[in-house]
């Protein structure tokens, strides 16, 4: 299945009096990042984040948020009546104590109280008790970002696919021109000899075959045609494959480039010239499309 880098995903839920919503964006990247932003009280999360991205995901610059907020309705703190009446007899029983040794301590304010964590109490489960549900929530913003990733490769794989066959049509073109290269390599070095010395009747024919030979030799273009044709091979077979292919298919397209290059630089006819350069065109518009794939 062939995945983009790219993508989007948010998750909103609730959970023991909070609610929280997860973003989740990837984008292109050589490897793996995961970049995340979380609230304090969820740190703890972290390692499990990691694990899950990584088992999900093998490539892509990923930002994973998460807001957190005390839900709409859910109940106010308050205090834990047990334990302000420990409290009072403890602050009593100090009192006392200090009395003892001829210290008077100030009793605490009501404001004082207030203040002690240890007497508050909430109807809203802890923290603790709703990362699970968080983590939960995390794994389907996850695998909506998965979704989406491979829906945006299906789109890549089909603009991806009318690439390679262009240039298949472009390699078959080439190749089609090679038979008229030797009588246009003959004609030219004909031209030239004429050029140098006004007639080209008195040349050595012997000669002449073996100047057309070396133009030929360094000429030949069928290795740079039979790599393109199997360079299309292994392309296909990547797109076609379930494992992750972006790296392979960038490194295949440098070497589409350099056959097409190639190509070029030996054409000396305007017609393979002018296929090969559509060859690069194309080429590189493949490779803008692979940089996107995971």
């Amino acid at each position: 299945m062939v995945n983009s880098m790219t993508g989007f995903a948010s998750v909103a839920g609730e959970a023991g009096g909070y609610g929280w919503t997860w973003e989740l964006r990837s984008v292109n990247a050589r490897g793996l990042d995961l970049r995340l932003r979380l609230p304090d009280a969820v740190q703890t999360l972290e390692p499990q984040l990691r694990k899950l991205t990584g088992q999900a995901l093998s490539r892509g610059n990923v930002t994973a948020g998460l807001r957190l907020e005390k839900a709409t309705g859910s109940s106010d703190f308050g205090i834990d009546a047990e334990k302000f009446d420990q409290t009072m007899v403890l602050i009593r029983h100090l009192g006392e104590r200090a009395a003892t040794h001829g210290l008077t301590l100030a009793a605490p304010s009501a404001t004082d109280l207030l203040t002690l964590r240890q007497l508050q109490e909430s109807g809203d489960a802890e923290m603790s008790d709703i990362l699970p549900a968080i983590l939960e929530g995390f794994s389907e913003a996850l695998e909506a970002l998965v979704a989406m990733r491979g829906s945006e490769g299906a789109a890549l794989r089909g603009v991806l696919d009318k690439s390679l066959d262009e240039t298949a049509r472009l390699v078959g073109a080439a190749e089609a021109v090679l038979p008229d290269r030797g009588a246009h390599a003959r004609a030219q070095l004909g031209e030239a000899l004429e050029r140098l010395t006004g007639t080209a009747d008195g040349v050595d024919p012997d000669r002449m075959a073996q100047e057309l030979a070396l133009i030929a030799v360094k000429a030949d273009v069928t290795e740079e045609i039979d790599r393109l044709k199997a360079h299309l091979v292994a392309a296909r077979d990547l797109l076609a494959s379930s494992a992750p292919m972006g790296r392979k298919l960038d490194f295949l397209m440098q070497e589409f480039n350099r056959e097409a290059n190639t190509l070029c630089s030996k054409s000396q006819n305007v017609a393979l010239t002018r296929v090969g350069l559509d060859l690069k065109t194309v080429i590189d518009q493949m490779r803008e499309q692979v940089q996107n794939l995971e």
